[in-house]
């Protein structure tokens, strides 16, 4: 099943007097791009929520916000002085060798990572709940994402239905092309020895051998076998890569027919083809 790389999930839960709300969003990327933003007080679970979200959604541009919200949540936050200091000597050394003055040290400080730390602890049952929200979260996505996923699927298989109705297009042409080199090779051979005999089996000889330079039966059976692997490869499991590299043999099958055919309406439809191959090639950016 197709799923796209786009989808949105969220979810809240009451966890001790707090409600803890939590949402994903994905769009496309090669490779998993995760971003959080979590409470100071879910800090510890970080590295599991990071190991948990590459199994559930694979790849992509993930952002996953953690709110806290709920009237006994008063969390205390509290000033790190020493480290605010730290900050503070750098500055000032950094603007010294720059020779800069009159810099406001104060608002560039209070913005620096663990400036404030959280007294706030939570405990390792909320814990355990929040990472509960997330995995609910990260399976809403997973349904949105096969959603748009079944709209991807049947607008690629408009554009490859055209590829396979040129094809066949260009097989009944293909039919009539060889009588006509044939045909047109004769009439310049006699053109050019003037009502001269003709060496019939020098001819068709030639003629063999053209037939083998431009045939395109080969090609066009490779792509039709191209084009029902590419079917058949949308029924699995995150197959948007392998969908790419077959989108590449497509294309390369395409190509080698129109430089092989040497038949100008045979061009046009190959011209046709390439549009509906490159209108794939753009949907699959999003499909994971």
């Amino acid at each position: 099943m197709l799923q796209s790389m786009t989808g949105f999930g969220k979810t809240s839960g009451q966890i001790g007097g707090k409600t803890i709300d939590v949402e994903i969003r994905s769009l496309n990327s090669k490779q998993l791009d995760l971003n959080m933003r979590l409470p100071h007080s879910y800090y510890a679970i970080e590295p599991e929520i990071r190991t948990l979200i590459p199994n559930l959604l694979d790849r992509g541009k993930v952002d996953l916000y953690i709110n806290i919200a709920g009237t006994e949540n008063k969390s205390k936050i509290s000033l790190n002085k020493a480290v605010a200091k730290e900050y503070a000597k750098e500055f000032k050394s950094l603007a010294k060798d720059l020779n800069e003055k009159d810099i406001q040290y104060l608002p560039l400080i209070l913005r620096m990572p663990d400036v404030f730390k959280s007294e706030e602890k939570a405990e390792k049952k909320e814990l355990e709940a929040v990472l509960a929200l997330v995995r609910k979260a990260a399976e809403l996505v997973t349904k949105f994402r096969q959603q748009e996923g079944k709209s991807l699927r049947k607008d690629i298989e408009s554009h490859l239905a055209v590829i396979e109705g040129n094809e066949k297009k260009i097989a009944k042409m293909d039919s009539s092309r060889i009588e006509k080199l044939r045909e047109r090779l004769l009439a310049k051979i006699n053109e050019g020895v003037s009502g001269r005999n003709v060496d019939m089996n020098r001819f068709e000889q030639e003629i063999i051998y053209y037939i083998e330079k431009f045939d395109i039966n080969e090609e066009k059976a490779r792509l039709r076998t191209h084009c029902n692997y590419f079917r058949t490869t949308m029924n699995e499991p995150n197959g948007g890569r392998k969908l790419g590299f077959i989108v590449q043999e497509i294309g390369r099958e395409i190509n080698t027919i129109g430089s092989k055919a040497n038949d100008a309406e045979i061009q046009k439809h190959v011209v046709e083809m390439k549009d509906e191959l490159e209108k794939i090639k753009e949907q699959l950016l999003n499909i994971l």
